[in-house]
């Protein structure tokens, strides 16, 4: 069932969005249902109403009936992506992409730069993920709003992390930005996902994700 799924939420934003799907789902099925038993109506009786010719309560029904749908998947849609909104972020990170590797840079409370690889395959540890792990990990502290700039150098790339529900392009020339929080401490994996070149499946993207205190300490590491 995993594989038909989304991944499991590990931020408030993504829980929305699992939420929203599975309230358009029910929407889309109970259409379909509806479709379904008017149609096999007409087939199974071919002779009703068949000197049925116009009715104006039927016209307005079907007028009003898609109104009504929109509204009811438009309103959740819509509370998602005001929370999405500009928010307070306590840190701002920006994320370069090369052709084909992630770069950070950390200028907040400290001026912090790196580049981020993905390990080969001959060089995984035992408990590793093959293909999902680089030399440099993305620290983010659990609980706060962080504010993601992306840009690109050369082509156009796209920094994702499907476990919380983001996704931003990095345009060679543009600041994007995005807003990411996750409220449980542990490992994020997520890859490029625009095709940028002949090793576009090789520039993943992991994100490690510390109590306060180790991200403080992780921080004084950096700088020394």
């Amino acid at each position: 069932m995993k594989v038909l799924c989304f991944q499991d939420s590990n931020s408030p934003l993504m829980m929305h969005i699992n939420h929203l799907h599975d309230h358009i789902m029910v929407v889309i099925i109970m259409i379909i249902s509806i479709v379904m038993y008017v149609l096999l109506t007409i087939v199974m009786n071919p002779c009703s109403n068949r000197f049925f010719f116009g009715s104006e309560v039927l016209e307005l029904i079907w007028t009003l009936a898609p109104s009504i749908v929109l509204a009811i998947l438009a309103i959740p849609s819509l509370h998602i992506l005001y929370l999405m909104d500009e928010l307070k972020p306590m840190i701002s990170i920006k994320s370069i992409g090369h052709q084909w590797y992630w770069s950070y840079e950390y200028g907040d409370l400290c001026s912090i730069e790196f580049d981020s690889y993905m390990i080969m395959e001959q060089d995984l540890e035992l408990g590793m993920m093959r293909l999902l792990e680089v030399d440099n990990r993305t620290v983010i502290p659990v609980g706060m709003e962080i504010r993601m700039l992306i840009t690109s150098t050369d082509v156009i790339h796209s920094w994702t992390i499907p476990t919380l529900g983001v996704k931003m392009d990095g345009v060679p020339g543009r600041l994007n930005q995005i807003y990411l929080s996750s409220n449980i401490c542990g490992l994020m994996y997520g890859q490029c996902s625009e095709i940028c070149g002949s090793f576009h499946s090789f520039m993943p993207i992991c994100l490690e994700v510390l109590s306060e205190s180790r991200f403080m300490s992780w921080l004084n590491l950096m700088i020394k």
